[in-house]
């Protein structure tokens, strides 16, 4: 905890750490504003709901799966601050047209014709931006920081974006979209002043001809990092928690709405008590290995989030309907005698998700070396999207088939066993190495 105060007052990390914190801001007030008015304001079927909320989620994760090696490749050749500035600045024009199609769609223009479509086009424009953020937000922690200081990083990295996840979330559900709209060009604006106060972190390499070839660069990134079978098995396991992630954000709003009976306000609480709960894991982790990069947790602690997500899933089918057929809202809600249960769920499926993925990114950071860290990260992310966009067009494909919302749930369980099975191995392989040594 120390080390972690420490940080927090440091130049080598604080603008960093606040630029990523205004990054996962506006990525989830857009997103979450945008989602909630459509299933809340435009449709009225729970499979058109379902499917809107995962083709979302598809269109902003499908530029990790494309541009990730491109991204990697920049960031290690060239200086990671300076790329920082550039995609801050693109942030901006990405979010005014996001904005345009957010105030279109509450004045009621052209709603399907224009307004979706550019809110879905700012979307991707914010996938694009992550793309080239996200692996500098990681791989710039070991250039700055000193070896024992990597996992307290790491883990106030993932903490603070799952906090911002956290304000953006709240701020969605319960302010008019109107004023959400303003709020995203603003807090792009923001961000890019507090990105201009990273310290320069220039390559550790000699700058080498970057490959545009998306797919081959893509290929070849992936087989290079998956040659320490370590980095291989924590990127594997990875990219099973984010799809288990995503498909569990897809259900929350048509869940909510659909099953649950509650409106707007209680769907951005879902995803808040989900952003606080993986939070709390992450400092948790770090605390219980002591700044200790392992991933002897993680087994247990995916599986401890498969049994709260059956529990979640039990307490969904038993939840009966508000008297009249009126919607929750939060007070009703909370009144609701399961809604308790349904809550310490949720919390746990995200506290038990956090433990569990945080020493996995601090593994990608601290064993390879300093030259490839960007790359490494870069390769997570391609199999990371790989997984949540399959992860998406699994529930698209089942919302189609009219599978029901709350059976859907259990697909999340199901994963979390394989997850298990990689965290077990990684374990396996961890202990091996340090035998060998």
């Amino acid at each position: 905890m120390t080390t972690q105060t420490h940080l927090i007052h440091s130049r080598r990390f604080l603008p960093l750490f606040v630029t990523q914190l205004l990054n996962a801001f506006n990525d989830n007030l857009f997103k979450n504003a945008m989602v909630l008015f459509v299933v809340y304001q435009v449709y009225q079927s729970e499979a058109a709901e379902g499917q809107f909320s995962a083709i979302a989620s598809g269109i902003f994760i499908l530029p990790f799966f494309l541009l990730s090696a491109i991204a990697g490749q920049l960031a290690d050749m060239r200086d990671k601050a300076r790329i920082i500035r550039m995609v801050k600045a693109a942030e901006i024009g990405i979010m005014a047209i996001g904005a345009a199609g957010l105030v279109m769609a509450f004045e009621g223009i052209l709603v399907h014709a224009v307004a979706i479509p550019l809110m879905l086009l700012a979307l991707f424009g914010m996938g694009v931006h992550s793309t080239f953020f996200g692996p500098i937000k990681y791989a710039i922690l070991p250039q700055h920081l000193h070896q024992d200081e990597v996992l307290a990083g790491t883990g106030l990295v993932e903490a603070g974006t799952y906090i911002a996840i956290l304000a953006g979330t709240i701020v969605a559900g319960w302010i008019p979209v109107e004023w959400a709209a303003a709020g995203v060009v603003i807090t792009a604006v923001i961000g890019y002043f507090t990105s201009r106060q990273v310290p320069p972190a220039p390559p550790m390499s000699d700058p080498e001809p970057l490959d545009y070839h998306f797919i081959r660069a893509s290929i070849q990134l992936v087989r290079k990092t998956s040659h320490d079978k370590r980095v291989f098995l924590a990127i594997m396991a990875i990219s099973f928690f984010w799809t288990i992630g995503t498909v569990l954000f897809v259900q929350f709003p048509p869940l909510a709405k659909n099953v649950l009976h509650a409106s707007k306000e209680v769907a951005s609480l879902f995803l808040v008590i989900f952003s606080v709960g993986v939070a709390i894991g992450s400092m948790s982790v770090n605390a219980l290995l002591k700044g200790t990069v392992s991933a002897r947790y993680s087994p247990i602690s995916v599986l401890v989030m498969g049994l709260f997500v059956v529990a979640f899933y039990l307490v969904c089918r038993q939840w009966s309907d508000p008297v009249g057929g009126t919607m929750h809202d939060v007070a009703g809600f909370l009144a609701h005698p399961m809604s308790y249960a349904l809550m310490i769920c949720l919390l746990g499926i995200a506290v038990a998700g956090g433990m569990f993925v945080v020493p996995l990114y601090a593994f990608l950071t601290t064993f390879v070396d300093k030259t490839q860290t960007s790359r490494t990260i870069a390769a997570n992310n391609i199999v990371n999207s790989g997984a949540m966009v399959l992860g998406s067009l699994i529930a698209t494909g089942l919302s189609a088939a009219g599978v029901p919302i709350v059976d859907q749930v259990l697909l999340s369980a199901i994963m979390c066993i394989y997850s298990a099975y990689l965290g077990r191995k990684l374990v396996a392989a961890e202990r091996a190495a340090a035998q060998a040594i």
